[in-house]
């Protein structure tokens, strides 16, 4: 089980705000190199200011001339009148009686999850360090993923355009079905509520009725497991003691079953490469 981590020493809360300074310092040597270069560009002894400023002063008056055309204007109004309509429409949800169950289950299911993230956090924290560690060890094993999985997508692009193109010329038999599944869905669909309600009810009864035994038997398992602990803890060393027994086997075994793959692999490449070269040979014309 993941412990929680210990307070910072003091070592790590000088590194920390060393290395705090030196990123203020690495952001307000920035901050200079951009003010020096906004002065050089706008500098008017050499000719590089006054063409900035020339071409900002033209591009304004193109936006300004664009904007004005009634064109621009009618765009404008409408853009307008559709936000004031979304803002006059959605205003009364925020005070909607509705909004109020909405917002009780944000609350509860802030104040509950709150704990819970917090009992996470060091599992969390674990998991996603040896997560990186298997991606990091895995990397060499991406390159020959991807060129998979795009000979995978090649292979299937043409079925999905041969698919396209038939549901394509289909689309009046399509049409006709999803008509006739709309026919036939349709007068079922108050039925359907209506079982469900009783399923709902039914359930909520078998649930209630079934929490105190279930009750009753996690504790026992829960006292059942507690009392075999000792008995768990020894299977677990013994099944690690036998690994460990036998991973020089299982390295011996791999490395003679590497060694008999690559003897095989060499016999074949010089098997095959005679025929290759041949054939090469064949193909080349004499001059």
């Amino acid at each position: 089980m993941a412990t929680i981590p210990p307070l910072p020493s003091r070592q790590d809360v000088l590194r920390m705000a060393r290395n705090t300074t030196d990123i203020t310092g690495q952001l307000l040597e920035t901050a200079g190199n951009i003010t020096r270069i906004a002065l050089n560009t706008f500098d008017p002894r050499d000719g590089s200011g006054a063409e900035a400023l020339r071409v900002l002063r033209e591009t304004t008056a193109e936006l300004a001339e664009a904007s004005a055309s009634p064109q621009a204007q009618e765009a404008f109004y409408r853009i307008v009148d559709t936000l004031t309509r979304l803002g006059t429409s959605g205003a009364p949800l925020a005070v909607h009686p509705v909004s109020e169950p909405a917002q009780a289950l944000l609350t509860a299911l802030g104040d509950s999850l709150l704990p819970v993230l917090d009992a996470l956090e060091p599992a969390v924290e674990e998991f996603a360090n040896a997560l990186g560690d298997l991606l990091e060890a895995t990397s060499p094993l991406v390159p020959a993923t991807a060129g998979v999985a795009a000979g995978a997508l090649l292979a299937v692009t043409p079925v999905l355009r041969a698919a396209a193109d038939v549901l394509r010329d289909s689309s009046p038999e399509l049409r006709r079905i999803a008509d006739a599944l709309t026919a036939a869905l349709a007068p079922l669909m108050p039925l359907q509520v209506a079982l469900a309600e009783r399923a709902a009810a039914t359930g909520a009864g078998v649930v209630r009725a079934t929490l105190p035994p279930l009750a009753d038997l996690t504790e026992a398992a829960a006292a059942t497991t507690k009392a075999a602990g000792p008995v768990l803890v020894t299977g677990e060393e013994l099944f690690v003691s036998a690994l460990e027994q036998v991973q020089p086997l299982l390295l011996a075994a791999a490395t003679r079953a590497g060694r008999l793959a690559r003897a095989v692999a060499t016999r074949v490449s010089a098997a095959v490469s005679p025929a290759a070269e041949s054939g090469i040979v064949v193909a080349v014309p004499t001059t």
